[in-house]
């Protein structure tokens, strides 16, 4: 099997090569921007023949989906941060949908077929049809954000796609990820790199957070990765699975635990900011669709996922001591 994945130097496709490598057969291709591994990567070098594209740029696109001639393509690659949108919004757009577009018609250039895995987020449901109530594949689009609005735009592009000129789209939306190796641009690792950096001496025994009143469906992102491979062997083109474990936790709570596997007494102070209205209060997952069609279920308990992303930061800290 010949496996293009695009954006593959970030955190989801770092713990996809991880996921795919153990299976063995499989080429192993990826593009991104700049086509350079980060440091936290360097491992996976010698598995993955690895290529800079602008997916904007067809040309350029077109010409790597001949050389590598893919069975499947993963598309990971685009704009991801939420709050960063707001501020750039036309590098969401030209990132999520431009780029989302580039990669499908260099694919109808090539003359070439492959299965296609679309890579979307949660956050284009924004708030729910009924609040309190999980968020299905049926539910509204109502994107909230700059970067949900785009990443909305380029769901509904490949959904367009597979029906004409007929692609072979699957689309998968995830809700929130942790892991190792996850930028501290999150919550989550956000608080392990503060506690990680106070366990360190390198600051106070502190973590400074904004609003905690949020509740966020968590999912391991080794445990996200396991549903790709499942979802390009039996998800079914043009339709959209969500990739959730399916319960909310409050942020505020998760803050807790890690605060409770600190090796320091750490004190939380919170700064409420402006202009985060816009994000969605409470996200929560009906993944019963990607379960019925693949038989994926989340093993990675929350307070392993928490400790990995701890120990993940504790092992920066002591590079930086």
């Amino acid at each position: 099997m010949s496996i293009l994945i695009t954006g593959i130097t970030g955190f989801v496709g770092g713990h996809l090569v991880e996921h795919l490598m153990p299976a063995g057969g499989h080429a192993l291709f990826g593009v991104s921007r700049r086509g350079v591994w980060p440091a936290a990567l360097a491992h996976l070098g010698p598995h993955v023949q690895l290529s800079a594209c602008d997916l904007c740029d067809r040309t350029a696109t077109e010409a790597v989906i001949r050389a590598v001639r893919p069975d499947w393509v993963v598309h990971l690659a685009g704009y991801a941060n939420t709050g960063g949108s707001f501020r750039d919004p036309d590098q969401a757009w030209r990132e999520n949908l431009a780029a989302t577009r580039g990669l499908y018609d260099a694919v109808i250039g090539s003359g070439l077929r492959p299965r296609i895995l679309f890579v979307s987020t949660g956050l284009v449901y924004g708030e729910p049809d009924r609040p309190g109530e999980p968020c299905d594949e049926f539910t509204t689009l109502k994107p909230a954000s700059p970067y949900a609005a785009s990443k909305a735009a380029a769901d509904l592009v490949s959904y367009q796609y597979s029906r004409s000129p007929g692609l072979d789209i699957v689309r998968v939306r995830l809700f929130n990820q942790i892991g190792p190796r996850q930028s501290a641009d999150f919550a989550v690792p956000n608080f392990a790199r503060q506690i990680a950096s106070a366990e360190a001496g390198k600051q106070p025994p502190e973590v400074h957070t904004g609003d905690l009143s949020a509740r966020r469906d968590i999912t391991d992102v080794r445990d996200i990765v396991a549903a790709f491979p499942m979802l390009l062997e039996k998800g079914l083109s043009g339709e959209a699975y969500n990739a959730a474990r399916g319960d909310s936790y409050l942020v505020q709570d998760l803050l807790d635990r890690l605060v409770s596997m600190s090796k320091v007494p750490i004190k939380v102070y919170q700064n409420f900011e402006v202009g985060r209205k816009a994000d969605t209060a409470i996200t929560r997952a009906d993944a019963r669709k990607l379960r019925a069609a693949t038989g994926w279920e989340p093993r990675v308990p929350l307070d392993r996922s928490l400790a990995d992303v701890l120990d993940y930061w504790r092992s920066v800290a002591s590079l930086k001591s």
